[in-house]
């Protein structure tokens, strides 16, 4: 297995959020490209990731599962510095990541095994679909953040509405002119603590869409050029908000 990748923060800035969910990975290479799929440990989120062969401006390889601790692989990463290249060789039970900038830095990660299951990201049915931009998503969570560990998604005639209630509350409401909007009222409530590891993601790319429905799990995509990373959220189904 030999990947060049001319772009390193398409790997880096994705593998810094998956380790805030979970501390290793079975990291999957083949004809496709690259992908991660995995669920935390209190299995309430999911995460899914993929580079597709097109990022790489070099790609040899069969079909490969590379047990990978994220914490270890995450701090090589940040070695990168803007206008360096990386550069990924599986040998045995060694993964050989080199840096290239204005010199050649050579960094060995030792392997893993990880025992648990290959893993899908489930398909899932939705009524609802918001696609909005990033910093807007970022501003309305921090806001409920300050009220509340857990905010709702609405969707009511039209508009859709982020929304804390505790003592306080505090709401965001996006109309067809903010946002697009293609959903059926509903009403579902989700974790704050979750979502703000999610829309770290939001530099990425301008704009993020979620999917979900009445009381329904979340889905809440990021999508760039060459990189796509998603993550599903359980909802916090409660007798009263």
């Amino acid at each position: 297995m030999l990947l060049k990748l001319e772009n390193p923060v398409l790997l880096s800035k994705p593998v810094e959020l998956i380790s805030e969910l979970v501390t290793e990975v079975r990291l999957k290479v083949n004809e496709f490209g690259m992908s991660i799929t995995a669920i935390d440990p209190a299995n309430v989120a999911m995460v899914g990731f993929k580079l597709p062969k097109t990022a790489f401006s070099q790609f040899e390889t069969g079909t490969e599962v590379l047990g990978i601790d994220l914490d270890n692989l995450k701090r090589i990463l940040k070695r990168c510095g803007a206008g360096s290249s990386l550069i990924l060789e599986k040998k045995e039970n060694l993964l050989e990541i080199q840096i290239q900038d204005r010199i050649k830095r050579n960094f060995t990660l030792g392997l893993i095994d990880i025992e648990s299951e290959d893993k899908e990201m489930p398909s899932l049915e939705f009524s609802s679909r918001v696609e909005l931009n990033s910093v807007d998503l970022v501003s309305s969570i921090e806001d409920c953040g300050v009220v509340s560990d857990a905010c709702s998604f609405i969707v009511e005639e039209g508009k859709f509405i982020i929304e804390a209630k505790s003592l306080n509350s505090a709401s965001s409401e996006f109309s067809g002119d903010e946002a697009k909007i293609d959903a059926e009222n509903c009403k579902s409530r989700y974790s704050l603590e979750y979502l703000s590891k999610f829309i770290k993601a939001s530099k990425l790319c301008e704009k993020t869409i979620l999917h979900f429905a009445n009381d329904h799990p979340l889905k809440v995509e990021f999508r760039a050029e060459n990189m796509e990373l998603s993550f599903i959220l359980a909802p916090r189904v409660e007798t009263e908000d």
